[in-house]
Order: structure tokens, then sequence, then C-alpha cells
């Protein structure tokens, strides 16, 4: 049982990202291959790079860190849309060939500023029809050769990408909740990310989509799970619950009340359990999503290091075997989170120990 942890990469051109105190060189291909590296000395196999117009490229940024880095894994987050099937293909596989088969992607469907670049798209329906589409031609570039594909949003004739992927291509990672969002990962995705939801929500989704797998005839290995979430981690439980209710009070006096209109599935989901409690299950705080904490930091796993990992063991035992964490400071977390966490989760789970 094997698992997968993963960081984030604060991927934006302006500092301060969820409360990052990085100033000098934000941004910079030093500032990012110094969290890479800090990510690599202590336990991460590599870390999220987030996507979307006005911030840096994604796939750019992966290159440049691998290169700077010798084990860390980019987990590169790319629209369908913003690429198109093929030059993604071609690009990825160059980077999974030159790094030695370290590339990780995350193909992302939700809204953007797509008019920016170019693109347009339909309703709910279409955008991930277009997703799963772009999935598998991908996929067969990855694999076959002179590959001629005629489809409702995608064409290429003859097409053989050159250099392949290291081996038979990255992963792909996906989200969504909406029941159009999980026909595509039944089929398409080999992880499917689950935002940091109780136990009981992420237990009904697991068994959905395996059973949609099936119904679905999907022809690819079996799907996984992966969880994104925020974890606030300090030396006690006392400790850490006082610095998570005065890091909720300050998002609070600077909170503002034009929340985002029609929020994606996952995120109404997320927003919604804020109205049964501030904490679910053993520490899932849901308070951050009143004031403005969105996707990741919407809420937060809080506690000690054995709080913490008990908690990520329960995930573990739903069949959750990918987990992609942060907090801010970056780079002090970086290494606090993964000095407390990861060898403690991964000895639990070798040695089988309930959660």
């Amino acid at each position: 049982m094997s698992l997968t942890f993963l960081w984030y990469l604060p991927n934006t051109v302006e500092p301060g990202h969820r409360g990052d105190d990085a100033v000098a060189g934000y941004g910079t291909l030093d500032h990012l291959t110094d969290l890479a590296r800090t990510a690599e000395g202590h336990g991460w196999s590599g870390a999220l790079i987030g996507t979307g117009w006005g911030r840096p490229d994604t796939l750019t940024v992966a290159t440049a860190v691998a290169a700077r880095t010798t084990s860390f894994r980019p987990l590169a987050a790319i629209r369908p849309g913003y690429w198109q099937p093929a030059h993604f293909a071609s690009a990825a596989a160059t980077l999974d060939q030159l790094s030695g088969g370290r590339l990780l992607v995350n193909i992302v469907s939700g809204q953007d500023n797509l008019a920016a670049y170019g693109d347009v798209e339909g309703d709910q329906a279409q955008r991930y029809a277009r997703t799963k589409e772009f999935m598998r031609i991908t996929r067969r570039l990855w694999t076959e050769e002179r590959v001629t594909h005629t489809g409702e949003y995608f064409r290429v004739t003859d097409s053989t990408v050159t250099p392949r992927p290291y081996t038979t291509g990255p992963l792909l990672y996906f989200g969504g909740a909406s029941p159009a969002a999980e026909r595509v990962s039944a089929t398409e995705a080999d992880v499917q990310l689950f935002w940091g939801e109780p136990l009981s929500g992420i237990a009904e989704r697991v068994e959905r989509l395996r059973r949609l797998s099936a119904e679905l005839d999907r022809d690819l290995p079996p799907l996984e799970f992966g969880l994104r979430i925020t974890t606030l981690v300090r030396d006690t439980t006392e400790e850490a619950w006082r610095d998570a209710e005065a890091k909720v009070a300050a998002m609070a006096q600077q909170h503002r009340t034009d929340r985002l209109r029609g929020p994606a599935v996952g995120q109404q989901r997320l927003l919604d359990l804020a109205t049964r409690a501030d904490v679910l299950d053993s520490c899932l705080y849901t308070a951050p999503g009143r004031y403005g904490g969105g996707g990741a930091g919407t809420t937060w796993l809080v506690g000690s290091p054995d709080d913490v990992s008990a908690a990520l063991h329960a995930y573990a035992e739903l069949g959750v075997r990918h987990f992609i964490l942060s907090d801010t400071p970056y780079r002090r977390e970086t290494a606090r989170v993964g000095d407390a966490l990861i060898g403690r989760l991964r000895d639990a789970v070798a040695a089988g120990t309930p959660a």
C-alpha cells in the first residue's frame, strides 16, 4: 500500500498567497527552487503547481524547477482549451523524458478567464465532454503512433509524439464533484482528487466512483484517490487550535462579502459544511470557509502531529493514497509538516494500525 505525499508551490506573481510571508525574490526561479528543494529534503515526493490565466505558465515553471532538482515531481495543473491535446502531449512527454519520468499532471476543468486566451466553452456538460476527449486523445498520443482522431472538440491526423514519455506517460490527476465530472474521472483519470470533506462524504464518493468505473467499462488500471487539504500542525493540540482560531479571526477581519457567484459543485459542498459545525470528524475545521478560504483553504485539519496523522490515516483507510497538503508560510511549513506527518502516517499504514 504505497502512499504519495505532495506539497504545494505558490505559482503566483504577487506575494502573500494564503498569508505566505515570503517577499524578497518572490516568484523567481531561485525562490521556487528553494521551496522545491526544501520539499525534497523533508520527505515530499513533489508539489502541486497551480494554473490560471494571469499566473506564470505552469508547465514552464515545472520544467525549470525539475531542471534544478533531483527527485522533485511537479504536479503541473493544466487546462484543456488553453492547451490543444497534441501540443500538450508533446510538451508533457518532452518534460517527462528529460526529467526521468518525474512529471505528474492535474487536469483542471473549472472556470477560468477563457476569453483572455482565445478559448470558448459551453455549459458544464460540454466542458466535461471536452475534458474527457482531451484526456483520451492525450493518452493515445503518449502510447500509440500515427494517431488519427476526429472528435467533437479535437482533431489530429497521423500524429506521432516525439520523444515519447519516459514510460507510458504521466499520471493524470483530476478533480470535480458534479455527476458529469465523476463520469470523466471514472473512465479517464488515474487519480480522483477530493477536497477536505468529512470521512462520510469521502467514503460515499469513493464507493460511487468505483461503481461508476465498473458500469462505464473503465479500460485503465483501477482509479486511485487523493486528498487536497490544508494541514495546520503544531507540537500540541492546544497550540494548534489557538493558532488556527487566530488565523481565522484575522481572515474574518479582512473578509470580503462579495463571494464569487455560482461556486463549483465541489467548492459549494465545502462551504455548506460550515453550516453543520465548526469542527467535524476529529479535527476538520470548517470555519475558514466562512471568511474567504477557497479550495484547499476552505477546510483545515488542525492538531498535533498525532492528531492530524490519525485524521489522514482515516482517509487512507477509505482508499486515499495521494495526499496533497499545504499551509503557510510555505517554506517553514514544508519542513514542519513533512517532518511531523509523513513518517508517522507511512508507519501507521504499513503496520495496519486502525486510525
